[in-house]
């Protein structure tokens, strides 16, 4: 197993321990209420689930790809 094979496994258990994180913010009760009248999740939030899912991608792709 080559080097990128094994960075990419590591964004890829990065951005899905970021996903989980961000999933799990999104339904506490200050993040609801925020929300609520907001329209819209907090920065923090947003940063947990924008960069677990850019992490994922990424990672997915240095695995997947052939080379």
């Amino acid at each position: 197993m080559n080097t990128t094979k094994l960075i990419g496994i590591g964004l890829l258990v990065l951005g899905a321990i970021l996903l989980y994180f961000g999933f799990n913010a999104t339904s506490s009760p200050a993040e609801e209420l925020g929300e609520a009248f907001t329209g819209k999740y907090s920065n923090e939030t947003m940063m947990y689930l924008i960069g677990g899912g850019v992490a994922a991608v990424a990672g997915l792709f240095m695995v997947l790809r052939k080379g």
